[in-house]
């Protein structure tokens, strides 16, 4: 679990291609502290798994169903990334909870400048745009954003200069490609709410129903 908080921005430093799979290697700095293999990193909001530590270079292998679903394929050497360590007891919750389980990739519409905040517009498959409220939270590459506006396939985000710097939605351009993670809470409610019940034939269901 994370906070959608970027601790640092990372560098591709390699990137290998498998058979359906990929491995990453990133430098960093701030992510390292404390970090061991087997640990969980957020990179570009996609949880992934610590397989190797090597100086300043965390490695992670990511699976198919991660390389099919996210925009992890689409890096390459040098690459700038949003790194997040796993959420513990003892950090503060200052974005919103995070799984790091990517629901789709998807590119940027349109780019605006509003005073001194940029606009940022994204297309939203169908599917998806029931869990989007008014200044309800989406996870954009690991960053947590509130939604400034949305239509019927879009939404919008708007970021300051000082979060335009921290993260690297910010030095991203129109047509460029993100992770989008929607709010956990709303795929919860939609599934408690749609869910039905599989009723057992009972000795009580029999009775209940008058055939004992």
């Amino acid at each position: 679990m994370f906070t959608g908080l970027v601790e640092e921005i990372g560098i591709i430093k390699e990137l290998k291609k498998g058979d359906k799979s990929l491995y990453i290697s990133i430098k960093c700095n701030k992510v390292l502290e404390k970090t061991t293999i087997g640990d969980s990193i957020a990179v570009n909001g996609t949880c992934l798994t610590v397989v190797n530590i090597a100086n300043d270079i965390l490695s992670f292998d990511v699976m198919y169903e991660t390389v099919n679903r996210t925009n992890l394929k689409r890096l390459k050497s040098g690459s700038k990334v949003n790194l997040e360590r796993s959420l513990t007891l003892q950090k503060p919750l200052g974005g919103h909870l995070v799984t790091g389980d990517v629901d789709f990739e998807t590119n940027i519409l349109a780019i605006s400048q509003i005073g001194i905040a940029k606009v940022y517009r994204f297309l939203i498959p169908n599917r998806y745009m029931k869990y989007v409220v008014e200044k309800g939270r989406v996870t954009i590459d690991g960053t947590s954003l509130t939604v400034s506006n949305f239509g019927k396939d879009f939404v919008e985000v708007s970021l300051i200069p000082h979060t335009q710097s921290e993260v690297t939605l910010g030095a991203k351009n129109i047509g460029d490609y993100v992770n989008f993670e929607m709010d956990l809470f709303g795929k919860y409610v939609e599934r408690i709410l749609n869910f039905k019940e599989e009723k057992t034939l009972t000795k009580e269901t029999l009775f209940t129903n008058g055939f004992i």
